[in-house]
């Protein structure tokens, strides 16, 4: 591993501690199909657009949904470049971890909810090309996610010292922007296809919350 990714890797253990410390226990194209409303949502909204046990058939929670206030230190860990930019106008951040049933592969579920959604969108395109997106390694590749959200973007790559895959998809869903963050030690622990899946959920459950309705969206299993 080289100097500079290892110093990425590190800034994303970094980012991970903060989201265990959070909950407690240690660009695309736009969409026609998505026709909700862009509101901004309230802190416990955020906390119900994470997927919990219910909704993770075959997972288990390592670290439970929780939202929080944004403040200096969760736009540090929210937006992980100069400035903390990309948290302007951010209102809220919360995280859920969940641990497959197999011990070797790993979700993290990520939230920024802003107030409006022309926050949400500024903040896109800055936090995936100068955060995010550079989560997996150089030699990460892109791949589909369907029409979910109203922007999407996804990279499969390598999440560790030895080469692990890794996945992260970045999703806006009207006034928030929604991650999922995959991790392996087994080779062929995650595939594409699971983690559209992941980033599915996520991003149902965020419009869910948008319309009104309490987050329901669910793993088939």
């Amino acid at each position: 591993m080289t100097m500079r990714n290892f110093r990425r890797h590190s800034r994303w253990c970094v980012a991970i501690a903060a989201t265990l410390l959070l909950a407690g226990c240690g660009g695309g194209a736009e969409s026609v199909s998505w026709n909700g409303k862009a509101v901004a949502l309230t802190k416990e909204q955020v906390r119900e657009v994470l997927p919990d046990g219910e909704a993770m058939t075959g997972w288990e929670e390592s670290a439970r949904p929780k939202s929080v206030e944004m403040d200096e230190f969760y736009r540090s860990q929210a937006c992980p470049i100069k400035g903390n930019k990309g948290c302007e106008n951010s209102r809220f951040y919360g995280a859920a971890t969940f641990r497959h049933d197999d011990g070797a592969t790993s979700v993290t579920f990520l939230i920024i909810a802003y107030d409006s959604e022309q926050s949400a969108r500024a903040a896109y395109d800055m936090l995936w090309d100068g955060a995010y997106g550079k989560t997996v390694g150089q030699g990460a590749k892109t791949f589909g996610i369907g029409s979910i959200g109203d922007e999407r973007d996804a990279r499969f790559g390598a999440s560790g010292y030895g080469g692990e895959p890794g996945a992260v998809t970045q999703t806006r869903v009207g006034t928030t922007l929604l991650w999922t963050r995959a991790a392996s030690t087994d080779k062929g622990g995650i595939d594409e296809d699971g983690v559209r899946d992941l980033a599915t959920v996520l991003a149902k459950r965020a419009r869910q919350a948008q319309d009104g309705d309490t987050p329901s969206a669910a793993l088939d299993g």
